[in-house]
C-alpha cells in the first residue's frame, strides 16, 4: 500500500549569503501493508508530516521512490488523491460552510453522487457524535469538533489508505476513544490501511499494528511495540533525590557505576535503564550513599513505550510533544 525507497526531502531556508538547505527527510525507507495500522513516532522535527506530506502528493520528493495504493506519487497523483483521505495537522475545513454541505461536497468530489454523499455523511456524523451539527457554520465549531468533521470529510470517499497526521488532538478522552474504535472499524469492515502519526503513547500502543520511529529525518526503529520494548535490556530505574538541585551530580554517579547516561529533571527524578548484568539496586544505593546523595525513592518497572522512545531520540514522547 506505501513503499518508499531512499525518500529524501530538501527545503531551502534564509536568503542570500543566509540561504542554506536543510534536510528534512534523509532517505526513509518504508513498507506499510494492505490492511494495517501503522503508527508513526518521532519528536517534533523529525520529518514526520513532511513525510505525510509527500505521500499524499502535496510535497514533490527532492529524490527517492514514492508508490502509493500502487501508484507512483511524481507520475500519478491524480491516481493517489482518488484512493487517500488525508486529514491534515492544520485542518483544510472551510470556516463559511456549513458542516453537511463541507462533508457532501467532499464526497462529490470524489466522485459520489450528491445523494450518495450525503448519507455517507450522515453516517459518519452519527458514528463522531457530529449528528446534531449539520447545519451549524464550521466556524462556530469548537476544536474538537472541527477536528472530528476534518477526519468525517477525509473518510466520506471511503478511501483504501487513510493518513492522519495528529487526528486526535484537541479531542476530549471520549471523543478519542470514540475515534479509535471507528479507525479500527475502518480496518475490520473495509480493509482499510491506516498511517497515523500521534503524540499520544496510548494511542500508539492502542491502535498500531507496528510502530516506526522516525528521528532527524531517518528511520531508527521499525516493529511491533512489544518487540521495541523488548528490545531494551533489563528494567528502567527511577530515582527521586531529597534535594532536586542534586540531580546533575547523581547523573554522573550513576553513568560512572552504570556506564550509561540517566534524565534527571527539574524535581530531582533521574530515570534510565538497569541492564541485567549491572549489579542490581545494590550498586546503585551503595554509589549515591557513597556521594552523599539522599534518596527518597527507588522504583524499578519493565520497560514502556515511552521508555524506547527516549532510549532511540534521547527525548521523551511527552516532551516531544510540547
Amino acid at each position: 500500500m506505501i513503499r518508499t525507497r531512499d525518500l529524501r526531502m530538501s527545503f531551502d531556508t534564509g536568503r542570500g549569503r543566509r540561504r542554506r538547505p536543510v534536510d528534512a527527510v534523509r532517505g526513509i525507507d518504508l513498507d506499510v501493508d494492505r490492511g494495517e495500522i501503522v503508527g508513526l513516532l518521532g519528536p517534533n522535527g523529525a520529518g514526520k508530516t513532511t513525510t505525510l506530506r509527500i505521500l499524499s502528493t502535496l510535497l514533490r520528493p527532492t529524490s527517492g521512490t514514492v508508490e502509493v495504493c500502487g501508484h507512483d506519487v511524481r507520475t500519478a497523483p491524480r491516481e493517489v488523491r482518488r484512493r487517500l483521505g488525508y486529514v491534515a495537522q492544520g485542518g483544510s475545513t472551510s470556516r463559511r460552510a456549513r458542516c453537511g454541505d463541507e462533508a457532501t461536497d467532499r464526497g462529490m468530489l470524489y466522485g459520489l453522487t450528491r445523494r450518495a454523499a450525503r448519507e455517507r455523511a450522515h453516517d459518519l456524523f452519527d458514528r463522531l457524535d457530529l449528528g446534531d451539527l449539520w447545519e451549524r457554520p464550521t466556524g462556530s465549531l469548537s476544536g474538537g469538533q472541527r477536528r472530528r468533521l476534518e477526519i468525517a470529510t477525509a473518510l466520506v470517499h471511503r478511501p483504501e489508505l487513510v493518513v492522519l497526521d495528529e487526528p486526535t488532538t484537541g479531542l476530549d478522552p471520549q471523543s478519542r476513544a470514540n475515534l479509535w474504535d471507528h479507525i479500527r472499524d475502518l480496518r475490520e469492515s473495509h480493509g482499510t490501511t491506516v498511517l497515523v502519526t500521534t503524540h499520544y503513547l496510548d494511542e500508539a500502543d492502542a491502535l498500531s499494528d507496528r510502530l516506526v520511529v522516525v528521528d532527524h529525518g531517518s528511520v531508527v526503529a521499525d516493529g511491533t511495540s512489544d518487540a521495541l520494548k523488548a528490545d531494551l535490556d533489563g528494567d528502567v530505574l527511577t530515582v527521586r533525590l531529597a534535594d532536586p538541585s542534586e540531580a546533575g551530580r547523581a547523573a554522573l554517579c550513576l553513568r560512572a557505576v552504570l556506564g550509561h547516561a540517566f534524565s534527571p529533571t527539574d524535581d530531582g527524578t533521574l530515570t534510565g535503564p538497569l541492564h541485567a548484568d549491572s549489579g542490581g539496586l545494590a550498586v546503585v544505593v551503595r554509589e549515591l550513599d557513597r556521594h552523599d546523595l539522599a534518596v527518597v525513592g527507588l522504583d524499578v518497572r519493565r520497560p514502556t513505550l515511552d521508555d524506547v522512545f527516549l532510549t532511540l531520540t534521547g527525548r521523551s514522547l511527552r516532551d516531544a510533544a510540547a
